[in-house]
């Protein structure tokens, strides 16, 4: 029997990260799940997928992107665990909402460092032993906020931006060594990251509360519609097994056509076609008489 394939995923404890972690399991993958709390994250894994405590082809490892010993300590146990992984899942990350006046400094610098730095300096703790294994596969998880800036995440869809064009340059620099990266734009799907896991740091008595208003309404009808992280996890396998240098696939219907939106039509009208989907306020009409 060929060897298991070995994967590690970021943030697996939850939301996308569980489903592809539980997903890439039963498709016989070795799967270390990277996690700040290993313990519980592994009963909800074993939960999903009638592991047995002990399975070799489930194993945890303890990550706190923010934490640079922690990133250190869990590079060494991947490698100690399954060596050089066949595949590095960017998944683990942070979103916050409220417009560029409310968003605190410390939470604008919060989410830079758990969306793009901590998966950088993952990376790099790892690539020694992918490069001299000659394979592997990076997977950068980022969204429509990475894609497109859109009012309200404004310090998330700047750091899901710099991921991407991270990504983008990484893939030129590590295509010599037969490494590949691929970015999964996700849509929307049904996690915690859309409900009780953001702050919310908008002041809604405050100048922003026609443009909050109108996200909210936004959110109301998108909710019920999210898709089930299961379909995410379906994706990423398959885009596990890309062989370009670099490839980039939208994840969900909405994602695919903000995609094509971009590629088709001009900024300014792309702009336009965000606000009426939206239904934010026209420009200058929040202007004080």
């Amino acid at each position: 029997m060929p060897e298991a394939r070995s994967v590690v995923v970021t943030g697996a404890s939850r939301g996308l990260g569980l489903a592809s972690a539980a997903h890439l399991y039963a498709k016989g993958w070795r799967v270390v799940a990277a996690m700040r709390s290993p313990d519980l994250g592994l009963e909800r894994l074993r939960a999903a997928t009638g592991a047995a405590r002990g399975d070799p082809r489930l194993v945890g490892a303890r990550l706190d992107l923010d934490d640079a010993a922690s990133i250190a300590a869990a590079a060494n146990e991947v490698e100690a665990a399954i060596g050089a992984p066949d595949a590095l899942v960017h998944n683990a990350g942070v979103a916050a909402f409220g417009s560029v006046e409310d968003m605190p400094a410390d939470a604008f610098e919060q989410l830079f460092t758990t969306n793009l730095l901590g998966p950088v300096a993952l990376t790099r703790a790892l690539l020694p032993a992918m490069r001299a294994a000659g394979r592997g596969r990076i997977v950068v998880v980022s969204s429509q906020g990475g894609a497109r800036g859109m009012p309200g995440i404004s310090a998330y869809a700047a750091s899901k931006g710099a991921l991407e064009r991270w990504a983008e340059a990484l893939a030129q620099e590590i295509a010599p060594f037969g490494l590949g990266v691929t970015v999964l734009v996700t849509g929307t799907f049904d996690t915690d990251i859309l409900t009780e896991q953001t702050p919310d740091h908008g002041d809604y008595q405050g100048p922003y509360a026609p443009i909050y208003g109108a996200m909210r309404r936004m959110g109301d009808f998108m909710v019920p519609r999210a898709a089930p992280p299961e379909r995410f996890a379906r994706s990423l396998a398959r885009a596990l097994d890309d062989r370009a240098p670099f490839a980039k696939h939208a994840v969900g219907l909405d994602a695919h056509l903000l995609l094509l939106g971009a590629r088709c039509l001009s900024g300014a009208l792309l702009h336009r076609v965000v606000r009426l989907a939206m239904r934010l306020p026209r420009p200058g009409s929040l202007r004080r008489p």
